[in-house]
Order: C-alpha cells, then structure tokens, then sequence
C-alpha cells in the first residue's frame, strides 16, 4: 500500500486528509447537539429554559442547521453522524405537522362575525390599527399594548362603529383593549402582567366567551412567569366548555411550546389551522412573512368554522395584524 493510500483510509486522522475530515465531522457533531438539545425538550414535552423557549419558536427554522450539519457529515465521511442528522430531520418534519383538533360542528350555521387581533407595540402603531379597522370592519377587536394614548385614539375614533369595549388601562405594554359590535356583559379576566381582559358577548342572541390574551414572553430568566400566565389561558380556556369561547391575542408562544400546546389540549382550535395558514409568521414583522413565527392567534371552540384568515401588515409595530372570518354553529 503506497503512502497516500495509507493518508486516505487511516481512521485515527492523522493523516493529511483525515486531520481535514475530523474539523467538519466536529462542526456537523456540534450543530446536531445543539438541535438535539431542542428536539430533545420538544420530544419531552417540556420548554425548557433559556435558550430552548425561544429557540423553540423557531422549530422549522432548525432543519437548516440540521441539513448544513449532514453536509458536513458527508464531507467528512462520518456515517455515524449521517445517520444522527437523518434522525433529527425525521423528528423535526415530524414536528412540523400542526397540532391540535380539527372538525366541523354539526349544528347549523346561527351567526357569522369576523375577529381581527393586532400588538400596536407601546401604542405606535395605532393610527394604522385605525385605518386597518375601518377597512376591514371586524365585528370584534382585540388589541394588545394599547397604552393610554393609543386608548383614547380608539375611543375617539372608533367608539361609533364599537360602542361597547372592556379594557385594561395601562403604560407602555400593560395596556389592552377589547372592542365590539355587539353587547358585552362584564367578565372576569385573566390575571396578568400585561392586561388580558374578558367579556361575553352577545352574539345574535347567542352568548360567546370573550378573552384576550397577552402573557409575558419568555424572557431569560422569566420561563416560569410565561409559563404560569399561559397556565392561567389555559384555565380561562377550560372554565366553561358549555360555552361558546375566542381566546385571541399575542400568546408569546407557537405551536411549539408545551405551554401553548396545553391550551389547544382544553379543545380549542387554531383558527389559522382551521384555514390551513397556521405555520405564517407573525412576529417579528420587519422579516415576515419570509422569516418569522406565528405568535398571534385566534383559538376557538368547536362550535366555529373558521375561513378567510389573513395577515395585516401595521406601520410602526412588530406584529402583524390578524384577521379571521367565523362561523358560531349551533350545538347538537
């Protein structure tokens, strides 16, 4: 056997060629850690804590350091580690399909209404929240870091066409507001950082559970308290299953978080899904819809069909708005 020969299959990488390999087999060894480690926590069920919450978010965003890893595996010649790639790339496809409950109420049709939800982020982006309304005419409007001034904006301008609202008055981000065409009757809401307010509306003659969610992010160090807030939704959710329930608003959370996931466990459903838009990204706006996560959400009880669901693009917030057309079915 001639020397380069020997350079070539010598597996302890010593040789010219092998000590080439080993650099690309360690860059593949150390992507697929890192996508194990989230892959891993989303097989477990859990979110972990930071950076598994947030990277998270972004789960489909991982098969490209996933592919960029088995690239390296090839180059390398490291089967092993082909073979650990393939594994990660099966999961997250596996992942990636939507989750939670679909199917169409068996009652007939009773009333129709259209939600539109939008995060005007501190207020600036009212004036266009304004505009996006009086276009799309919502029946029921839920918005989040509605502060003071964005709050009297709304009362000035939109108080004819919505003359009932509940709302949570606060500065910077604490502040929400829920708008509506039709009667509200006084609710408890959701206990929170952020204000989360709650009603029930009549509908044609028909009670539905309104609430706006908008729990704190997963911010370091602060996992539990996002956690603990999307528990309470979730309770929201559960209270009262006779009832007809939206539960709209910025979730700070994706169909990839645990904690998410248990609040469409309570049987609500996605009404993007429902629409087939539940992978379009919301957040953050400056990059969507090319790049991004769908952290905004409509959910709904089985007694709602869902269709036209559609993405606002806002001047001056980070959200984009959401907009869905619903369908209230009587129960069977």
């Amino acid at each position: 056997m001639d020397t380069a020969t020997a350079e070539w299959t010598d597996g302890s990488g010593t040789g010219r060629r092998g000590g080439r390999r080993r650099p690309t087999a360690w860059c593949a060894a150390l992507l697929f850690a890192g996508v194990s480690v989230v892959v891993g926590c989303r097989t477990a069920d859990t979110d972990g804590v930071t950076p598994v919450p947030q990277l998270l978010a972004f789960l489909p965003w991982l098969l490209v350091p996933t592919a960029a890893g088995l690239l390296f595996t090839l180059r390398a010649r490291w089967w092993t580690g082909a073979v650990w790639g393939v594994a990660l790339l099966g999961l997250l496809a596996w992942f990636i399909e939507p989750y939670g409950k679909t199917g169409e109420p068996t009652g007939p049709p009773v009333a129709g209404l259209r939600v539109l939800t939008s995060n005007v982020e501190f207020g600036r982006g009212t004036g266009s929240l304004i505009d996006a309304v009086r276009r799309e005419k919502p029946d029921l409007v839920f918005v989040q870091e509605c502060e003071y001034t964005c709050d009297a904006a709304l009362k000035r301008e939109l108080a004819d066409a919505y003359p009932h609202r509940r709302a949570v008055a606060g500065g910077g981000s604490e502040g929400s507001v829920l708008l509506s065409r039709f009667p509200l009757e006084a609710a408890e809401g959701v206990p929170g950082t952020m204000g989360m307010p709650g009603a029930v509306a009549d509908v044609g003659g028909h009670a539905v559970r309104l609430q706006l969610a908008h729990p704190m992010p997963p911010l370091p160090g602060q996992e539990d308290l996002w956690r603990r807030e999307l528990g309470r939704l979730r309770a929201a959710a559960a209270a009262d299953p006779d009832t007809p329930t939206v539960l709209a608003g910025d979730f700070n959370a994706s169909q990839d978080h645990a904690a998410f996931r248990r609040i469409l466990d309570t049987g609500l459903r996605d009404a993007t899904r429902l629409d087939g838009a539940d992978r379009t990204p919301t957040w953050p706006a400056r990059t969507a819809p090319a790049f991004g996560v769908q952290i905004d959400h409509v959910l709904v009880s089985e007694e709602f069909t869902a269709r036209r669901a559609r993405f606002l693009d806002l001047a001056d917030t980070d959200h984009r708005a959401l907009v869905v057309d619903l369908t209230l079915h009587a129960r069977r």
